[in-house]
Order: C-alpha cells, then structure tokens, then sequence
C-alpha cells in the first residue's frame, strides 16, 4: 500500500485531491469529478480514499486493495 491517503476536500474555492501531509495532486470544479479523480487515484495507489464535505467532515471513506486478509468484511 502507498503511503498517503488521497483526501477529496475543499480548499480555496475549489474541490482539490490530495496524498496526506498536503502534496496536491489535482484541482476540480465540482465535488463529483475530484470524487471520481481521487477514487482512481486511490485505486491506482492502493491505498485509502477520504472524501470531505465542504465543512471538513468526512463524508466518506474507501480502501482500495490495502486490507489484510484477516480484516472482516
């Protein structure tokens, strides 16, 4: 698994993926295409995907392929 989660959330007037620690990868005018741009980077990472609401909670939380086999569910 990469290290970082990619979070989705609102920053500057505009919706912005980014890996954990703040490193942006992408910028979005709607909530939907950053979702689905952080979902595939996600996957691609293999790692977990945090999507925020515009407040900062989180609405949302995906893994993507790091779970241990021994996880349930």
């Amino acid at each position: 698994m990469a290290e970082g989660f990619v979070h989705t959330v609102w920053k500057n007037d505009e919706w912005v993926n980014e890996i954990e620690l703040g490193d942006e990868v992408s910028r979005h005018a709607t909530k939907e295409e950053a979702v689905e741009s952080g979902r595939n980077l996600a996957r691609q990472r293999k790692t977990e995907h945090v999507i925020h609401n515009q407040d900062g909670t989180i609405a949302e939380r995906n893994s993507y392929g790091g779970d241990p086999e021994s996880s349930p569910g």
